[in-house]
């Protein structure tokens, strides 16, 4: 593991991409398994009109708290204003629960956000390592890679003053697996059970299969990074006052919850919500970061939509900005605004996820390789990038097309020289209509739409209304059909129908879903094997509600014996032969194509009263990921911020 320190040893002073002349910066000194089913707001949040989340109570801090929190008193050279995360009123705190809408505070994911609540480690995607943030020091496998082992930091204390120990990381797992949260559902196939050898020494034991090998190691590990630790007198309390009850347990607002991170709730309501510093947080000993994080306060206003969020940050009320800024670059070129990306230039943003035209393998035609293919290699992809994304993604000219997201982490996975000549950029109509004329699929009836098997090709593209990105790139898919002779139209469900169709996977896909639009997983530990498993394998095929991933329910037994390798295997040699075979068969097959690269987060930020924020090339090691100063390593960005005027 690399000395934590060195990251608070980045050098001083931002970078911004404006031209305009800006205030002065401070003096610079000497030189991240298995998913729960996810709300549909949480991937609506990126998109050009985000939706409010549903129905919320609101919740209201005590009297006193909730004067002194009103986001118009606070003091604006200790406070980090944030967009993006937050939509829609809080609704609770409950650690155990994925329904408090409370997205800064309680996010369980491969980069979990650990501003309140912490993991054992912190995932970092900008090289695929994981750090140490409650754990003291890396975890170990035994010999036989069935038992992890880690210890606690012997620093690591909770908000109330008691010490965290092991027994909180077991009995947070127990807690799990008794009450079936979505935590423990998603995991126990995975995991046998979490112990405590004794206060400061965790023991995780995997699930075994039929030979006495770790069902799948890469998602025991994955959870060290992922998910919470809780302490186990205040579950104690919840299960009392719930007499125990599962249903009630995971309901619980959990206002009086204890935590141990370096912020808490202090004020919300259906305008805002606000977290405040813990100055005696265990983290500013020197074991850990050594010092507090930078702002008392941490606030999200809840807007409308991006547009209210953009106008926003143009009028530097926001400081970081987690939503889809059309054009963002518009806001230095041409507004000559303090305002900056990771990147300077186009994508401007780290692209981690991969936004993706499912088709459906049963619909007339979809069954054949030729036909998918051309109009995967049709599809105008230049287009798609510049309008649906406003060039915040990567063309498949800069990262060619396979299964992996653009970091260099996962782009060193596999062989590009072996698949390069089935890498595609798009815009190929003529060698796709010579593909399809070879394998005879050709207009035979002159009114200019081909046939298979005396059939007119008809598709319908689909994704979600008023995903304006998607739209966008959807009806770039038709227009591709049309140049090729398939006849693609559009339609665009709303999401509450949209999911419930998609998410059947036990029986065919019904006309008028013969292409489908889906996301992938982004960046984690697990990756890019999730990613993989959830894009090809034929597991999920059958499932009632699958939430997972092929949705287009692709059945191919060597996809699936090749996903099932990678686990259990050590070597990286072999790994990046099976990573190779595994994007040469998806590139050969054509089961899906990726429509564009997407930022895991979007991270734009305004200059005007903080700088120091993460950039490339901003000399951190470990290098903070744009991850908006919460997630995963991400959240060590807060300990490196300065004040534009100190």
């Amino acid at each position: 593991m690399v000395a934590l320190t060195l990251v608070l040893a980045a050098c001083g002073g931002g970078r911004s991409n404006s031209t305009a002349e800006e205030a002065p910066t401070a003096e610079q000194p000497a030189a991240e398994a298995e998913e729960a089913a996810p709300a549909a707001e949480a991937e609506a949040t990126t998109e050009e009109a985000a939706p409010a989340e549903g129905e919320a109570t609101t919740e209201e801090a005590p009297a006193a708290e909730a004067a002194a929190g009103d986001s118009g008193t606070l003091p604006r050279n200790e406070t980090l204003y944030f967009n993006g995360q937050q939509w829609g009123s809080v609704v609770g705190w409950n650690p155990y629960s994925n329904s408090n809408n409370n997205a800064m505070a309680v996010t369980q994911q491969d980069n979990a956000r650990v501003i309140m609540f912490e993991t054992p480690y912190l995932y970092n995607m900008m090289d695929g390592n994981v750090y140490p943030l409650l754990a003291d020091g890396d975890y170990t496998w035994n010999d036989d890679r069935t038992e992890i082992t880690f210890t606690i930091k012997p620093v690591a204390q909770w908000s109330d003053g008691t010490p965290l120990t092991a027994d909180d990381v077991a009995y947070t797992w127990a807690t799990h697996v008794k009450y079936n949260t979505p935590v423990g559902a998603a995991n126990t196939e995975y995991i046998e059970d979490i112990v405590a050898e004794d206060p400061q020494t965790v023991v995780v034991k995997a699930q075994l299969d039929d030979n006495g090998a770790a069902v799948n190691p890469l998602l025991v590990e994955s959870y060290l990074s992922t998910n919470y630790v809780i302490q186990q007198a205040w579950t104690e309390t919840l299960e009392e006052r719930t007499g125990g009850d599962a249903t009630a347990i995971l309901a619980d607002p959990a206002e009086d919850v204890v935590y141990s991170g370096p912020y808490h709730g202090y004020f919300w309501d259906d305008s805002k919500v606000i977290y405040v510093r813990d100055d005696n947080y265990w983290g500013q000993d020197e074991s850990m970061w050594g010092k507090l994080p930078v702002p008392k306060y941490l606030a999200h206003t809840i807007f409308k939509d991006n547009a209210a969020g953009t106008t926003a940050l143009k009028a530097g009320e926001v400081d970081v900005s987690q939503q889809f800024n059309s054009n963002v670059q518009d806001l230095w070129e041409s507004d000559g605004l303090p305002i900056s990306t990771y990147l300077p230039d186009a994508p401007y943003q780290i692209g981690a996820t991969l936004p993706t035209a499912f088709y459906n393998m049963d619909a007339p035609g979809l069954d054949q390789v030729c036909i998918r293919k051309a109009i995967a290699i049709a599809v105008d992809y230049p287009t798609i990038i510049a309008n649906a994304m406003t060039n915040q993604s990567a063309t498949f000219e800069q990262v060619p097309r396979s299964l992996m997201n653009p970091t260099d982490a996962e782009q060193a996975l596999y062989d590009h020289d072996a698949v390069a000549d089935l890498q595609w950029v798009g815009n190929d109509v003529e060698g796709a209509k010579a593909l399809l004329d070879e394998c005879g699929v050709v207009d035979s009836d002159g009114d200019g739409w081909r046939e298979y098997e005396g059939e007119k090709l008809s598709y319908v593209a689909v994704c979600p209304n008023g995903w304006s990105d998607w739209q966008a790139a959807i009806e770039v898919v038709a227009a591709a059909g049309k140049e090729i002779g398939i006849d693609i139209t559009t339609n665009f469900p709303e999401w509450s129908v949209y999911q419930t169709v998609v998410t059947k996977s036990d029986a065919p896909l019904p006309e008028g879903y013969e292409i489908l639009m889906m996301w992938s997983d982004g960046a984690g530990p697990a990756q890019p094997w999730g990613r993989i498993r959830k894009l090809l394998s034929s597991e999920f095929v059958g499932m009632p509600s699958n939430w997972n991933g092929n949705w287009g329910q692709y059945v191919n037994p060597e996809a699936d014996e090749l996903i099932k390798s990678i686990p259990s295997e050590t070597d990286e040699a072999v790994l990046k032969d099976t990573y190779t075979k595994l994007v040469e068969l998806y590139l050969t097959e054509v089961p899906s194509f990726s429509l564009m690269y997407r930022p895991q987060s979007f991270h734009t930020v305004n200059e005007s009263v903080w700088t120091n924020f993460p950039y490339e090339g901003d000399g951190t090691e470990p290098p903070v990921p744009p991850l908006d100063m919460t997630d995963g390593w991400g959240i060590a960005a807060l300990y490196n911020l300065e004040l534009v005027n100190p």
